[in-house]
């Protein structure tokens, strides 16, 4: 369990913003990383295989030597498509392909600050030089008949080295990473909490609060409340209530602690949103 918990423990890392926060952030692992590629690749290879019908359908009734014109800007194409996917959709305002948004991982920049386009192109051209070319290479040399052993091993050992870089560092990081300041992490979706104050039942509703009683607390307050009614504590409750009674001069049964703290928080909050539009910011209790 010990050794669970510091693996776990060990992909954290701290990433502090422009504005001096602490975002606790968690690297992504390895296979994550190498599946969301696998899955932009399979859409990468579709799109091309799409683009390659309509230039097949574009060319069909020209001559070979017409032809070849129209195959080298397929070429140029294909490189485009294989690098823009990636930079688009990385300098976008999720900082990940679609691959990446399915998996749950994004890239970020390890100064803490937005990432840059600049970041972006970096990482994503050093995939050519890591990846594709190496891979095509191979494909070139072995439609024209000139491959060998030699050479296949060459390129493939080439791929393996580049591809097992993030396993051989603490930082999960490819050479593309390395270079521009980025690291992958997870970015889990999250799930929108309830809203307290949304929480109305009959007995909540028979609560009603003057202007002084709501006067009686602060924004400070209001939080720790709100930490209180979703920790859900039963005794937590009663003695926040009696609390709160003594302090506004109301008697709480302890069976109304749950519904009379949810009214409080709900009259509480909205006279403080109120007070705030008009340019009043209560912070606790003791600000008048």
């Amino acid at each position: 369990m010990a050794t669970v918990r510091r693996a776990a423990v060990s992909t954290i890392r701290p990433l502090i913003t422009p504005e001096g926060v602490d975002l606790r952030i968690k690297l992504a692992d390895a296979g994550t990383r190498a599946a969301a590629f696998l899955l932009d690749f399979v859409i990468i290879v579709v799109a091309a295989i799409v683009i390659t019908i309509v230039a097949l359908l574009g060319v069909g009734g020209l001559g070979g030597e017409e032809a070849q014109p129209l195959f080298v800007v397929w070429i140029i194409l294909i490189f485009f498509l294989r690098n823009a996917y990636f930079i688009v959709f990385e300098a976008g305002r999720r900082a990940a392909t679609p691959g990446k948004r399915m998996l749950g991982i994004r890239v970020a920049s390890r100064s803490g600050a937005g990432l840059s386009v600049d970041q972006v192109i970096a990482r994503n051209l050093m995939r050519e030089i890591e990846i594709f070319l190496p891979l095509s290479i191979i494909l070139g040399r072995s439609e024209m008949g000139l491959a060998d052993t030699l050479s296949t091993i060459f390129g493939l050992v080439w791929t393996l080295l580049f591809a097992l870089f993030p396993l051989f560092n603490r930082d999960r990081m490819r050479i593309g990473d390395l270079l521009a300041g980025t690291w992958v992490v997870e970015a889990p979706k999250l799930a929108l909490v309830e809203d307290l104050s949304q929480r109305q039942d009959t007995t909540t509703r028979a609560f009603r609060f003057t202007q002084a009683q709501l006067d009686a607390y602060g924004i400070a307050e209001l939080h720790k409340l709100e930490e209180v009614l979703r920790r859900d504590d039963y005794f937590a409750l009663k003695a926040v209530a009696e609390t709160i009674g003594r302090k506004i001069g109301m008697t709480i049964e302890p069976v109304d602690s749950r519904a009379f703290l949810t009214a409080y928080y709900g009259e509480l909050r909205a006279q403080l949103e109120r007070k705030l539009l008009l340019g009043n910011r209560k912070a606790d209790k003791y600000q008048r």
